[in-house]
């Protein structure tokens, strides 16, 4: 019986041994390379070292989300770089998968203009370059619109110019108290529709899931406003005289040219790759169980929602994590247009003050291995949640 079980172990120290053979060899090039880049910068006379993000960067940035002017640190040059990486990149997924869940099911479309111009559409953009595509939009399309005094008007609350999109800014009241609700309201949200989808699965009952969502998400935070003392009041923009030829708008928040043609650019790109995991996925289900389902009485929308895609999601959702990731990570190519996100501000214009080379380029590295990281674990979590479980 010890005979049998030291074989036994015997063999999964085998199975180990190149394991740690990988393991081992990783660390010994991770641990060749930082010696000579040690020995290297010193010979050269060069420290190494984290401790410039505290100094000062005496550099200005075109579009923060928070507050910044010179006199901040890198360290806050970098958070700021960050969170217009993080902003396109969460604009870029929402657009590209509303766009290419939308083009994914016209491809299918029984209305022959619907179908050709959705195979139009995702031959056209998947085969122009991404770069291309932005230079498309920031020097040609977007440099066609009229200057500021001769803004586009969208109800007189808001311009659209050749300097940017110039939208109301929102002046909360007990900001914190809404925004707890809208967490409420998620949750609340995320029951529903586990209640719904166990009461579809064990007795058959439809409850309107949505309709309930819906009435959650617009009453819970509602109250807030009737019992919480939450208000909301806007800063409208208005036009402003700078000279006598020069006018630009004060007030409300600048969307400037850069990020609207990097938003654009990346989401009209990737949806066409999302479009065809769509496509792709709908296609994998069963042609029999759409008219099995047809024929009891089931509408198309119906069969779309209750039988297709529950099924194809486990088709859709492994290629289109890819996609995210291949979108945050081509959102670097702002620099080519000047949107300051991460790989400007910090790997660029950071690194050419301080010459800290491997100090910036190992935390922009890190940074972005980061959130493609974060990014798989959240979808490969989802993708979990919707597989289909044999009972």
């Amino acid at each position: 019986m010890n005979l049998k079980n030291f074989k036994i172990d015997f063999k999964n120290k085998k199975r180990l041994i190149p394991q740690v053979l990988t393991i081992s060899f990783i660390i010994f090039v991770i641990a060749y390379f930082s010696y000579n880049a040690q020995i290297n910068m010193g010979n050269r006379g060069i420290s190494f070292g984290y401790g410039f993000l505290s100094q000062e960067a005496s550099f200005d940035i075109t579009f923060s989300m928070i507050d910044y002017d010179g006199s901040y640190s890198y360290g806050r040059a970098f958070l700021v770089g960050l969170l217009n990486t993080l902003l396109v990149s969460i604009i870029g997924i929402i657009l590209c998968t509303v766009l290419g869940v939308t083009i994914g099911i016209g491809r299918l479309s029984q209305n022959y203009l619907i179908a050709k111009a959705a195979e139009w559409y995702v031959e056209i953009f998947r085969n122009i370059p991404l770069l291309l595509q932005s230079f498309f939009w920031y020097y040609g399309a977007l440099s066609l619109l009229p200057l500021p005094e001769n803004a586009i008007s969208f109800s007189d609350i808001s311009y659209l110019t050749i300097k940017g999109w110039y939208v109301p800014k929102f002046i909360w009241t007990n900001f914190s108290i809404f925004l707890s609700s809208v967490v409420v309201s998620i949750f609340a949200i995320f029951y529903v529709f586990n209640y719904a989808k166990k009461q579809r699965e064990e007795i058959g009952k439809h409850v309107p899931a949505g309709f309930i969502s819906l009435g959650i998400i617009i009453i819970i935070p509602m109250i807030t406003f009737l019992v919480g003392g939450v208000t909301l009041n806007f800063q409208y923009p208005e036009l402003n005289q700078l000279s006598d030829t020069v006018f630009n708008f004060k007030g409300g928040v600048s969307i400037i040219p850069e990020l609207i043609s990097l938003a654009l650019a990346l989401s009209m790109y990737t949806a066409t790759f999302v479009a065809e995991n769509v496509r792709a996925g709908i296609e994998w289900v069963g042609k029999g169980q759409k008219e099995a389902v047809a024929s009891i009485g089931l509408t198309r929308g119906q069969i779309l929602k209750l039988v297709v895609m529950p099924q194809a999601l486990r088709i859709i959702i492994p290629p289109t994590t890819n996609q995210y990731l291949n979108l945050t990570k081509n959102s670097s190519l702002a620099a080519a247009i000047a949107y300051p996100d991460i790989v400007l501000v910090f790997a660029g214009t950071a690194l050419m003050q301080t010459g800290r080379a491997i100090e910036i380029i190992s935390i922009t590295m890190g940074t972005y291995l980061f959130l493609s990281l974060t990014i798989s674990v959240l979808m490969n979590a989802y993708n979990k949640k919707m597989a289909i479980k044999e009972k």
